[in-house]
């Protein structure tokens, strides 16, 4: 069948096999050349196999839950969506989350995603105490941080290739309530964006909107907003009577791929202006449920159509703290240059890294998003040398298009990547189109 990411870019034909139980993945892997898939939201070819696809969906049950400790064990195909529905109103929230609550336990172990406070909690790695992996041999490995520790640390990032998450056992924090205290900046400009980011280290969660189509001394002014969990002290009298509901909104859905002119940079320029002029007049300090805070875009069903039918793509990078400055707006720049504005463009502070394989690093991330066409693909090159220039990385969980050689001057870390999946015989056996593309 013909396979695609969230991007909807690139598709690829490959065997998609939904195993039932354990004994039947088993028999996939010995069929080789395959990758592991969740649920599909990895934006580009991370999660379609060589030739074989092995879904996940079948494997999402709850094993077991400590309430003293707040441990959870879990099988790797359960939805962040079902873990919050069932422990938020226990008063449990994960460390760290994405923008979007429809991936699996599994798919953000490989992806070790990271979330809006990645500068003061780091990334979901840190709260996973352990991986059940299947291997090459169809072994059931449990691995930590003492026990097959190669394959647990080069597991978090890897992309699922080193062998199969089944099942693992994560670390998840208590709060008092599923309310988020958030405070709302207004910036001028890229350097007063940072200088906010800097100032407000203290707060747990950051994340700026930022406008990629201003220019001269406007370039790079944004929105940013500032978060906590919100105490039982915080909420009044009506927001008691929901300390710890889970939020359910009626969501809004796209049912087919909206025609390109939609993208234009006219009416993205309008957009860009009436969302800044409403973040001037908003309230700067206020309470807002977390679904609103963290997963946006989870209230738009097919919120990936409004692109087209050709479908986007977004570009990821991080660049490292002592060249952010610079290289940001060196970025921005040449959208400006190529006028060519994201519609979805978010800028994040990292802290320091502290894994094998995962792309974060100290410093500051953005990701912007466009739509598939020869100009934009032009673009994104010119966007990726940049990267390069800045010593910068690029986030394989959203990668659809980069080159090999590319890729390999990003990353000093991927000879020892390869490396590992040589000496352990995985190359044959898990490989999914990206891997193949970036030739790991």
């Amino acid at each position: 069948m013909k396979l695609k990411g969230w991007g909807c870019f690139p598709e690829h034909e490959t065997k998609f096999l939904t195993p039932n139980h354990f004994s039947e993945i088993i028999n996939n892997i010995k069929q080789g050349n395959l990758i592991a898939r969740g649920n599909g939201r990895s934006y580009g070819d991370s999660a379609i196999g060589e030739k074989n696809t092995i879904s996940m969906k079948n494997f999402n049950k709850i094993i077991s839950f400590d309430e003293n400790s707040g441990k959870l064990i879990a099988e790797a195909g359960i939805l962040l969506d079902d873990i919050i529905r069932l422990f938020l109103p226990r008063g449990w929230f994960p460390f760290v989350t994405p923008g979007s609550k429809y991936v699996t336990l599994g798919g953000m172990i490989a992806a070790d995603v990271h979330g809006k406070n990645h500068h003061k909690d780091g990334s979901f790695s840190k709260y996973v105490n352990w991986i059940d992996l299947i291997n090459e041999d169809g072994i059931i490995k449990r691995c930590s941080k003492n026990e097959n520790e190669d394959f647990f640390n080069w597991s978090i990032g890897g992309m699922g290739l080193t062998g199969i998450i089944l099942s693992a056992c994560v670390q998840l924090k208590r709060v008092e309530t599923s309310w988020i205290k958030q405070k709302t900046l207004v910036t001028k400009n890229l350097d007063d964006t940072i200088n906010a980011f800097e100032n407000n280290l203290d707060y747990t969660y950051s994340v700026a909107w930022i406008d990629t189509l201003k220019k001269g001394y406007t370039m790079g002014r944004s929105i940013i907003y500032f978060g906590e969990h919100a105490k039982i002290n915080d909420l009044s009298k009506k927001e008691l009577g929901s300390l710890l509901r889970i939020y359910k909104k009626s969501k809004k859905s796209i049912p087919f791929n909206l025609p390109n002119f939609l993208m234009s940079q006219w009416l993205l320029s309008i957009f860009n202006s009436i969302f800044y002029f409403i973040g001037k007049i908003k309230k700067s300090i206020n309470l807002i449920n977390y679904d609103s805070f963290f997963y946006p875009l989870d209230a738009f069903i097919g919120w990936n159509k409004i692109y087209g039918k050709k479908g986007f793509i977004q570009f990821q990078c991080v660049i490292p703290i002592k060249k952010s400055r610079e290289g940001l707006k060196e970025l921005l720049k040449c959208l400006v240059e190529a006028n060519v504005g994201s519609f979805l463009s978010v800028l994040k502070r990292f802290g320091k890294d502290e894994s094998k394989f995962s792309f974060p690093m100290e410093g500051y991330t953005l990701a912007l998003d466009f739509p598939v066409n020869k100009k934009t693909l032009f673009l994104i090159e010119k966007l990726d040398k940049i990267t390069i220039k800045y010593e910068g990385r690029f986030y394989l969980a959203k990668d659809s298009r980069i080159s090999a050689e590319t890729f390999n001057k990003s990353d000093k870390r991927i000879k020892k990547f390869i490396s590992f999946r040589e000496k352990n015989n995985l190359i044959q056996n898990f490989k999914s189109k990206q891997s193949s593309r970036l030739k790991i």
